[in-house]
C-alpha cells in the first residue's frame, strides 16, 4: 500500500490531491505540480498522462520543489505505485533481442560501463524485483522503470538511444 501526496505550490501549499493507487491522469485533480509528499512505498512520476514522458522515482519522504525529484518543471502528469518485491534479478545484452554478451545483475550498478565493460545496452531480460535505469553513470540523467519482462530493444523500455549508465533495484528504504 502507498500514499503519495501532489502540491500545485512548492513548500507543501496550495492545492493537493493524494493517492493510493496508480493514476494515469493527474490533470483533472491539478494544473500543476511543485511538491510532493510520499507517505509510504515507491512511486514513478511521470510527466505527462498516461504514464508518458520524462520519468522520476521517488520514495518516502518531502519533495518541497520539483529540483528534489530532479525534475525539469512543474508537470507531473500521471503517477504508479511500484510494487516491492523480495528479490532483484536482470540481464543485460549488447545487441537487440537478447544477444550478444550477457551480463546479469542483482545489486545496484552505479556505473555499467566501469563494471561490464559495455558502451551500451539494446536489450534487457528482468527476470526478478522492478528497477530503475539511468542513461548516466552515479543514477543521473533520464531515467526508466523496469518492470519484469522483455524489453527486446531499447525503445521498449522508451529510449531514445542505447545509453545506459546505472541501474538501481526499487526498494523502499524504510
Amino acid at each position: 500500500m502507498g500514499k503519495i501526496t501532489f502540491f500545485e505550490d512548492r513548500g507543501f501549499q496550495g492545492r493537493r490531491y493524494e493517492c493510493t493507487s496508480d493514476q494515469p491522469n493527474l490533470q483533472p485533480h491539478l494544473s500543476r505540480c511543485n511538491s510532493v509528499r510520499v507517505d509510504s512505498g515507491c512511486w514513478m512520476l511521470y510527466e505527462r498522462p498516461h504514464y508518458q514522458g520524462h520519468q522520476y522515482l521517488v520514495r518516502r519522504g518531502d519533495y518541497p520543489d520539483s529540483q528534489h525529484w530532479m525534475g525539469l518543471g512543474d508537470a507531473v502528469g500521471s503517477c504508479r505505485l511500484i510494487p516491492q518485491t523480495g528479490a532483484h534479478r536482470l540481464r543485460l545484452y549488447e545487441r537487440e533481442d537478447h544477444k550478444g554478451l550477457m551480463k546479469e545483475l542483482s545489486e545496484d550498478c552505479s556505473s555499467i560501463q566501469d563494471r561490464f565493460h559495455l558502451a551500451e545496452v539494446r536489450s534487457l531480460h528482468v527476470l526478478e524485483g522492478y528497477w530503475v535505469l539511468y542513461e548516466m553513470p552515479s543514477y543521473r540523467g533520464q531515467q526508466y522503470l523496469l518492470r519484469p519482462g522483455e524489453y527486446r530493444h531499447y525503445q521498449d523500455w522508451g529510449a531514445v538511444d542505447a545509453k545506459a549508465g546505472s541501474l538501481r533495484r526499487v526498494v523502499d528504504l524504510y
